[in-house]
């Protein structure tokens, strides 16, 4: 069976315009950037340290290689990764809008920072203190798990306001 061009513009139209209605809000903190402006695509580059340990430092962007993704600009260190990001966002962009996994696994939207961040199954998950981090990889998967409840109910909700607490970036600024 053949289907016109239409039929897939169409389809292709109605997936996009049904998947943003449902995006909730970018954390974005003063620099203006998503994920604080360090690059989202280096993280999956990097050496994870195991469980336990400190993650390498985050990768900063620069704020002359952007990409916009769910309403927040991207920056990049090269312009290779923004076109890895470009070509697939949702296989980089922080999970839960850049909100820290362990909040959202206790119900709410409080913000990620860049520095103290995994990568579980392919995704990028941010935590916003260092004792955050040590709750959350007591039970990696039970709190993705709680998270993943949650996140239906408050993703719709504005993104957290708040500054990451004791966090300056290093990453571009606006």
């Amino acid at each position: 069976m053949r289907f016109p061009l239409t039929f897939f513009a169409t389809a292709a139209a109605a997936v996009t315009f049904a998947t943003a209605s449902f995006a909730g809000d970018q954390y974005i903190d003063p620099t203006g950037f998503a994920v604080s402006g360090y690059d989202v695509v280096a993280y999956f580059d990097l050496e994870q340290s195991p469980v336990g340990a400190e993650q390498p430092v985050a990768v900063p962007g620069n704020k002359d290689i952007t990409a916009d993704y769910n309403g927040a600009v991207f920056a990049f260190s090269t312009e290779a990764n923004r076109d890895r990001f470009v070509a697939n966002p949702a296989a980089y962009a922080p999970q839960y809008d850049g909100h820290c996994a362990y909040g959202v696994a206790k119900g709410g939207k409080v913000p990620g920072n860049p520095n103290l961040w995994r990568i579980v199954d392919d995704k990028l998950y941010l935590n916003i203190t260092k004792n955050v981090v040590g709750f959350w990889e007591e039970d990696i998967d039970g709190n993705l798990d709680l998270s993943e409840g949650n996140w239906v109910s408050i993703e719709p909700a504005a993104a957290s306001d708040r500054e990451i607490p004791q966090f300056s970036s290093t990453a571009p600024v606006n």
